[in-house]
C-alpha cells in the first residue's frame, strides 16, 4: 500500500486574497483582470452577489455613463454589497467611472445619485478652444501620500475620461492632475481608494499602484 503524501503549501501561498472585479457591464473587464494577474493577484470576474461578499477586496472599474451604471449596479443588487464590504474595511479600488461612482452626485446623471461613500460631485470640464474633451492620453500627476509610494512626483499616467470628481473634503485628494484646472484624479479615505486614470494601461507606473493596492490585504 503506497502511503498518503502530504502537500504543504507555502504560507505565502495560502494567503494571497482574493480580489472580485465587478462585471457590470461597463468596465475594461479583461485589461484590469489582465494587469491585476501580472502583479500576482488571484481574481474573480463576477457579478454575482454572493461571490463578491466571499472576496477579501473589490475592484469597480469603469467606461461609460453615469446613470447606466448606477442602475446596472442596483439592477445586479450590488449597491449594499459594495457598501457592506466597504464598512466591514475591506480593500475597495474604483477606477475612472468607478472613481466617480464613489460620490453623491455627477453633473452626467439628472436623476440618478452616486453610491455616497465620499462626499462630493462630479463635474463635467468645461469646453474650450484650446481644451478637448475628453481628457485622452498621457498626463503627469502630482502625488501626495504613502499609497504612492515609490510613484515620482510628474509620473505619466493614461486617462480617458469627459468628467472628474471634485470631493468635498479635501483630505481625501491623493493625487491631482492639470489639464486646464488642477483636478483630483486619485482618491483615499481609510480603506477606500479611486483613480480617475487607467492603472492598467499605464504600464510600469499603473502596475505598481496596483501593487500597492493588493498589498493591503
Amino acid at each position: 500500500m503506497i502511503p498518503a503524501v502530504k502537500v504543504f503549501l507555502p504560507l505565502r501561498v495560502l494567503l494571497i486574497s482574493m480580489i472580485a472585479i465587478i462585471d457590470y457591464g461597463m468596465g475594461n473587464i479583461h485589461s484590469v483582470n489582465k494587469a491585476l494577474e501580472v502583479c500576482g493577484a488571484r481574481t474573480l470576474v463576477t457579478n454575482k452577489p454572493e461571490v463578491i461578499r466571499s472576496c477579501d477586496m473589490i475592484v469597480l472599474p469603469g467606461v461609460g455613463a453615469f446613470d447606466d451604471a448606477m442602475q446596472e449596479l442596483e439592477k445586479l443588487g450590488l449597491v449594499s454589497v459594495i457598501k457592506e464590504h466597504i464598512l466591514a474595511q475591506k480593500p475597495f479600488l474604483g477606477i475612472c467611472l468607478g472613481m466617480q461612482l464613489l460620490f453623491e452626485t455627477s453633473e452626467e446623471a439628472k436623476l440618478t445619485k452616486g453610491l455616497g461613500i465620499l462626499k462630493g460631485k462630479v463635474r463635467r470640464f468645461e469646453a474650450r478652444k484650446d481644451l478637448k474633451v475628453p481628457h485622452m492620453g498621457w498626463n503627469s500627476i502630482k502625488v501626495a501620500s504613502p499609497f504612492f509610494k515609490g510613484i515620482a512626483d510628474g509620473s505619466f499616467v493614461y486617462f480617458c475620461h469627459s468628467y472628474y470628481p471634485e470631493p468635498k473634503e479635501k483630505s481625501v485628494i491623493v493625487a491631482t492632475c492639470n489639464y486646464g484646472i488642477d483636478f483630483a484624479c486619485a482618491v483615499a479615505q481609510n480603506n477606500v481608494f479611486g483613480m480617475q486614470f487607467h492603472p492598467e494601461k499605464s504600464q510600469k507606473v499603473g502596475l505598481r499602484m496596483l501593487e500597492s493596492f493588493i498589498k493591503l490585504c
